[in-house]
């Protein structure tokens, strides 16, 4: 393996994955100036057309405002909505789900207890009896009436978000998706898909339980990069018509650039302790991630 490749292709993707974040900011602007040029040449000439028909007395300035107006009709049907989902995702994952989960364990569940602690004592027996029976009781009242339903609910919006996220996107860079399988092919493609990522997702937590901290840790941490590279990227081969076992070739072959990619997610959704706050984070940052892969080219032969 070179050092110097290999430390290229890692460098590569994580700037890749940032880098594609900032281009959501001008992919709306770019997409829509797109759909009004495409749309300018057939309002010219219909507008030609009317100014030099004998038998129309429509006066130049009601042309123009007719011109505006078929303008703004167009622009709103195919204005795009890149910055609109993920605003979207950020208020459902951040604004609602992460941010009730952070009140009341943070807010109404501190604020209960030492309530108990003013009305019982802070060290009384009877304070602490109270609160070891309501505290457990809230949090489960908590995640079966909020938490869960929120959870599954969220996950089957964010999917219907980040496929039309990622389908705009590809139109933008690629013009029209790829879709040479079957409908039966593709739905297997997609099960047999996510069988993969599971295993893959397994095969990083069993990874952190070796006994040796530090080579847990890393092998857990680089499964992690690649499984969100993958996340990140499928959209994108899919929209090109890849198989899953290309797919999964592709990063075993360029893993090193895939894990530069990987790095920022993997290290953001790794710092909560709760498994639901990683998860709002990971669904709050997966749409730039998105993004970002479909704006990337990676490194291939780097190992």
């Amino acid at each position: 393996m070179d050092i110097k490749n290999f430390s290229y292709a890692v460098f590569k993707g994580l700037y890749d994955s940032v880098r594609g974040m900032v281009a959501v900011l001008s992919l709306d602007k770019e997409i829509n100036e797109r759909v009004l040029n495409r749309r300018s040449p057939t309002r010219s000439n219909s507008v030609r057309q009317k100014q030099f028909d004998p038998g129309e007395h429509t006066t130049k300035k009601h042309l123009k405002k007719e011109e505006m107006l078929m303008m703004i009709i167009t622009f709103c049907s195919r204005e795009s909505k890149v910055m609109k989902r993920i605003v979207q995702c950020s208020i459902l994952n951040g604004g609602i789900f992460l941010l009730s989960i952070l009140i009341f364990r943070y807010g109404l569940l501190p604020g209960l207890n030492k309530f108990l602690g003013l009305i019982f004592g802070q060290e009384s027996f009877m304070g602490k009896l109270v609160w070891s029976w309501i505290e457990p009781t809230l949090s489960l009242i908590f995640r079966a009436v909020w938490e869960i339903p929120l959870f599954l609910l969220s996950k089957a919006v964010n999917a219907l978000w980040c496929q039309d996220i990622a389908d705009l996107a590809y139109r933008h860079s690629r013009g029209r998706p790829i879709y040479s399988q079957r409908v039966s092919v593709m739905i297997a493609d997609t099960i047999f898909s996510m069988v993969i990522q599971f295993f893959f997702l397994i095969q990083g937590i069993i990874l952190s339980y070796i006994p040796i901290y530090l080579v847990s840790t890393t092998l857990s941490f680089v499964h992690i990069c690649l499984l969100y590279s993958l996340y990140s990227f499928e959209y994108k081969w899919f929209n090109m018509g890849w198989e899953i076992h290309r797919r999964l070739a592709f990063i075993e072959a360029n893993w090193p650039y895939f894990l530069g990619f990987g790095i920022p997610m993997a290290f953001f959704t790794q710092l909560p302790d709760s498994w639901v706050i990683s998860a709002c984070v990971f669904s709050i940052l997966f749409p730039f991630f998105i993004i970002s892969g479909n704006e990337a080219n990676p490194i291939m032969d780097s190992r």
